[in-house]
């Protein structure tokens, strides 16, 4: 399978976890020996949105908090690359274009950001869409999508299985802003509903999790 690996930085740098993101570097190896095609697209977490509070209360404009966002994401990304070693793309690519060639050549593939007015998780469902993904996994700090935000309301209940056009409804805000944080970004959810793209969002705290999605266990909230 063409996979596309979404790892929160919710998860592994809110604060930064080395050990578990040395888990999710070994998890990407793991795929790769099983077969499948892999690519990664990593959150900047915790450090993005407060550079980016910083960027606001200098004045700057939107794009600029953006792409302080995006420098942090990139530096995880370099991080992941870096630790992959000759199974990696040593640099991290800049250009969605350039992934499928990179792709073809057996290398692991982990991105970051790429331009303001896109988070991450938009990037990852670009790429899904590129290079024809049959996966995409979002490995978060919850355990799939739920009725409310199980962090405010204690009555939240997760939902096994999403349809793509139901998504909206489960989200507070459908236009993108620098500093979003909810579960499955706005533009990212437009290009899955464009493309149908399958889709598992599973607690990234546990690696074990995306491959549970890949064999297609029952696993966090599957869209499709």
């Amino acid at each position: 399978m063409k996979l596309v690996i979404r790892v929160g930085g919710s998860v592994v740098a809110s604060p930064f976890n080395p050990m578990l993101m040395n888990a999710y570097v070994e998890l990407l190896l793991n795929l790769k020996r099983q077969g499948h095609v892999v690519a990664a697209v990593v959150g900047g977490g915790s450090l993005s949105r407060e550079l980016i509070k910083a960027a606001r209360a200098m004045g700057l404009s939107e794009a600029a908090q953006d792409e302080v966002a995006i420098s942090v994401s990139r530096v995880m990304a370099q991080l992941f690359v870096l630790r992959l070693g000759k199974h990696g793309t040593l640099t991290v690519p800049s250009n969605i274009g350039d992934v499928a060639e990179l792709l073809d050549e057996s290398k692991i593939v982990v991105m970051g950001g790429l331009k303001p007015g896109m988070t991450t998780d938009a990037v990852a469902a670009m790429l899904a869409e590129r290079v024809n993904a049959d996966l995409l996994v979002k490995a978060t700090d919850v355990d799939g999508i739920f009725t409310k935000d199980p962090k405010k309301h204690k009555d939240a209940e997760k939902l096994e299985r999403l349809s793509f056009d139901d998504l909206f409804g489960f989200f507070d805000k459908e236009h993108h802003e620098a500093g979003i944080h909810q579960v499955i970004d706005p533009e990212a959810v437009r290009i899955l509903q464009r493309k149908r793209i399958r889709t598992v969002v599973v607690n990234g705290f546990k690696p074990d999790n995306v491959l549970l999605a890949v064999k297609g266990e029952r696993v966090g909230t599957l869209i499709s």
